[in-house]
């Protein structure tokens, strides 16, 4: 059984509060206000991961829409910004491609430290030194409003089925 992530802070705001669990066993309880922050224009969000989902470079970009300090993240799980609208498929693809065919892109609904979201358009790719996989980096851009529309079907309907 994996670790307990510290529980997100409750934001002032009304917010539906969730427990989720993730693949590896932990658990953290995190809110969500259903407020959408825009993507910022110009701007690509960075991170570096290492084989483990485990943060180990972020840019400027990606602590500013996140709400998260730099020591908040480096060393955390990726998935401390999994919003509870994310079917587990989607990761499931996400790394099984990532490793198998060496790079994945698609629509992610990320969760802020406040609980507000944002949408990217994100493509992960492995880093590979000396022809060894050891990490991986996803970029994301602004996604198109209506990918967002289709993902959002898309997700419920794949949230749907792996709940009943």
């Amino acid at each position: 059984m994996g670790a307990t992530l510290p529980d997100a802070i409750k934001p002032e705001q009304a917010a539906e509060q969730i427990t989720l669990t993730y693949h590896d066993g932990a658990s953290r309880t995190v809110y969500d206000t259903g407020i959408e922050r825009p993507y910022p224009d110009g701007k690509l969000i960075v991170s570096r991961t290492d084989l483990d989902g485990i943060i180990t470079h972020v840019n400027d970009a990606f602590v500013e829409i996140s709400g998260y300090h730099v020591d908040e993240l480096i060393g955390q799980q990726h998935y401390i910004l999994r919003h509870p609208d994310m079917p587990k498929a989607a990761y499931k693809d996400l790394w099984s491609t990532a490793e198998s065919v060496g790079k994945w892109n698609g629509y992610v609904k990320n969760l802020c430290k406040d609980g507000s979201h944002y949408w990217v358009y994100a493509t992960v790719v492995p880093n590979v030194r000396r022809g060894e996989t050891v990490g991986y980096t996803s970029v994301r851009r602004k996604p198109s409003r209506s990918k967002i529309d289709a993902a959002i079907a898309q997700y419920a309907q794949m949230k749907q089925n792996e709940e009943g």
